[in-house]
């Protein structure tokens, strides 16, 4: 993807035509009002990655026009990144430059900041890296006061966390959470925040219990607590169960089982076609699900989990992809209609767009 060109005077106009494009993308859903959450204008990414361009001895983080890999641009500015980031990498990239056993064969750099102020550089490498590796790496942890893992095929090296705790203030409570290197979080810290707020305010009065599909480190998952007797949410990566493990606990939340499993599988489970020791010690027999979260990746839902969440009476849907959204719509408006419909600009000055929807089965 192409660095997006910030320009704030600019932002109201290109947030407008994403609703535009939305309003007539789900018209024929006949959706309510759009709800409309903005973005701030700069310094909104907490998480970016930049490829390395050696060229001699320079060094430099680039860009590629989309769909090229030949075609790339040098970047000497990233306002779109959070200002910690923005303030440290091109330093960073001028120590890195200095120290052959840093940059040798080094080909991308990743940063994932919070609001709570702490920093991870993940630095990755298409050559095996070692003890001698980090020797040289612990100066740069003191210098920027960072944490720094290393990376190549089938190795990583750790100075001194692979993770880092964000912050985020819901409603005036803050919620801490445990963030892995090279696991998925929300990108904008300030527009997740407002996602979470919209989540619990929809799912306000509603009874029972709450089924959640692709947890990751369970963002929305603990705050949504409050609103449910119990929460069952499933995850298949190894990271995010145990990052939401540990994230249950620091919040003090006591309502909340994880499970590391597939979307496909826990279906399987929900069906009575799948017996796994990974539900153990959830009674999910007792369990009372009258709603369910699905959060999927760009691909929308399956048609298993489809039918499956077509049987709860409230469906939340957190979409990342609007096609597919649409794509999954064409099922579920068959049994549910749309009772919220909201706009996230998680991704400001690009096409990309972030939705919320809450669908209230059909009365028979």
């Amino acid at each position: 993807m192409a660095l997006p060109q910030v320009d704030p005077s600019e932002y109201e106009n290109q947030l407008n035509a994403k609703q535009t494009r939305m309003q007539a993308l789900f018209a024929r859903f006949n959706p309510p009002e759009m709800e409309l959450f903005r973005s701030p204008t700069e310094n909104y990414r907490m998480r970016a990655e930049f490829r390395v361009w050696h060229e001699g001895d320079d060094l430099d983080y680039v860009m590629f026009e989309p769909g090229s890999k030949h075609d790339k641009y040098k970047l000497t500015e990233c306002p779109m990144v959070d200002r910690r980031i923005a303030d440290m990498m091109f330093p960073f990239l001028e120590a890195l430059r200095g120290v052959k056993e840093l940059r040798a064969r080094l080909f991308q750099v990743d940063f994932l900041a919070t609001l709570s102020g702490e920093l991870l550089v993940s630095l990755l490498y298409h050559r095996k890296i070692d003890e001698a590796w980090v020797e040289a790496a612990r100066p740069l942890r003191e210098q920027f006061g960072i944490d720094i893992v290393g990376r190549s095929r089938k190795n990583k090296l750790v100075l001194d966390r692979d993770y880092v705790f964000e912050t985020l203030t819901i409603n005036d409570r803050p919620y801490h959470y445990k963030q892995t290197e090279n696991s998925f979080t929300q990108p904008n810290a300030r527009v997740c925040e407002q996602m979470i707020e919209w989540a619990i305010d929809a799912t306000a009065d509603k009874e029972g219990d709450l089924v959640e599909f692709y947890c990751g480190n369970g963002n929305f998952t603990l705050p949504l607590a409050q609103n449910f007797r119990q929460v069952v949410a499933t995850e298949i990566s190894k990271d995010s169960v145990r990052a939401a493990q540990v994230n249950i606990e620091k919040n003090g939340i006591d309502n909340v089982a994880i499970l590391r499993l597939s979307s496909e599988e826990f279906t399987e489970v929900l069906q009575g076609k799948l017996t796994t020791r990974r539900t153990a010690g959830v009674d999910l027999a007792s369990c009372d699900f009258r709603t369910v979260l699905v959060d999927p990746p760009r691909a929308g839902l399956d048609e298993l989990t489809i039918k499956q969440v077509q049987g709860y009476q409230d469906i939340l849907y957190i979409s990342c992809n609007p096609e597919t959204l649409a794509e999954n719509l064409e099922l579920l408006c068959q049994t549910h209609r749309i009772e919220r419909f909201a706009l996230f600009d998680q991704f400001p000055y690009t096409d990309h767009i972030e939705c919320g929807l809450l669908l209230k089965r059909n009365e028979p």
